[in-house]
């Protein structure tokens, strides 16, 4: 019987698996990826009795591989909280699955150990771009406004890394900064004890001074385009860049495409902060396109679907 911890590299997935592993300690196989790295599932070669925790990839990208492993005799425990799809009757497999625009898997998994390591839930709620969520969520830690703040800033910089083509564009694999967070129960002390978080906070402020320069294709009241050059600073930034557009304009949709080598385009899109929907829709709607209603996007847009993308994202925020 083999463990298999299978997590997102982005705050959510890496702070979803620390809450479990602090609660439920296990030495594990860790699979991960950077943050548009989500058909992981697939990656395992599961076996009878093997045990495979799954946190923050999408089931619908995954459901296959999903099928394999409960069809091996694997035992699947499931946490997400992007569009699903079907969702697998399976004695041998527990599904925590919750599309509310106002969750993250790292906010099941804590409904889960009913509190028990929230300050991390906390963490990764603002690395989610959820403030009001992780604002509510830390309301009885009775944190003061500085605490607050750097529990933001940490999910912010932890989000940052997973960013990235491949796991080259980012500062730490996101196996390893698991690795550093670990021994943490208490993410204040992470802060001040690991260099992690000032390296994270510092290159992504510089990677951010790369995008006044940018300005946007298009900008409504309700919907706003950037396009980012083939550079590594905007393919780490992009999220973080997201994040700022949707936290300042939060009547407006933004939609930031991340030009690729071969023309293509990786997307994101944020929904309006003030109604939080739709995303995921509109992405899905295109090959390689998913997520959850607030936040999604679309891995390799082609050049020529462009034009297509354009008009579905203002018809959709209009």
């Amino acid at each position: 019987m083999k463990f298999y911890d299978i997590f997102n590299g982005d705050a959510d997935g890496i702070c979803a698996l620390h809450q479990l592993r602090l609660e439920q300690p296990r030495a594990a196989e860790l699979v991960t990826g950077t943050k548009r790295d989500i058909a992981l599932v697939g990656r395992v070669a599961a076996q009878a009795g093997d045990q495979l925790t799954v946190l923050d990839v999408s089931l619908r990208s995954n459901v296959e591989a999903v099928q394999r492993a409960l069809a091996s005799g694997a035992k699947l425990q499931y946490f997400d909280h992007h569009a699903a799809g079907d969702i697998p009757q399976h004695p041998q497999f527990q599904a925590h699955i919750d599309t509310a625009p106002d969750v993250c898997t790292s906010l099941l998994v804590d409904r889960h150990l009913a509190g028990k390591h929230r300050l991390w839930a906390v963490v990764a709620a603002f690395g989610d771009n959820l403030v009001e969520s992780a604002v509510r969520a830390a309301q009885p830690l009775l944190l003061d406004h500085t605490e607050l703040a750097r529990l933001h800033e940490l999910g912010e910089a932890i989000n940052y890394n997973a960013y990235g083509e491949t796991v080259d564009d980012l500062h730490y694999h996101p196996a390893d900064l698991y690795r550093a967070i670990a021994p943490y129960n208490d993410p204040r002390h992470f802060i001040v004890d690991e260099p992690v978080f000032e390296v994270l906070k510092q290159a992504g402020a510089e990677d951010l001074v790369c995008t006044e320069a940018v300005s946007a294709e298009f900008a409504t009241d309700a919907a706003a385009l950037y396009i980012l050059p083939d550079a590594a600073w905007s393919r780490r930034v992009n999220g973080v860049f997201g994040n700022r557009l949707a936290r300042a304009e939060p009547q407006r949709a933004h939609a930031v495409l991340v030009t690729k080598a071969d023309g293509s385009y990786t997307v994101s899109v944020r929904a309006p902060r003030n109604k939080p929907l739709g995303a995921d829709v509109l992405c899905l709607a295109f090959t390689g396109g998913g997520g959850r209603k607030a936040a999604a996007g679309i891995n390799a847009l082609p050049q020529q679907e462009l034009m297509r993308f354009i008009a579905s994202f203002r018809n959709t925020y209009k």
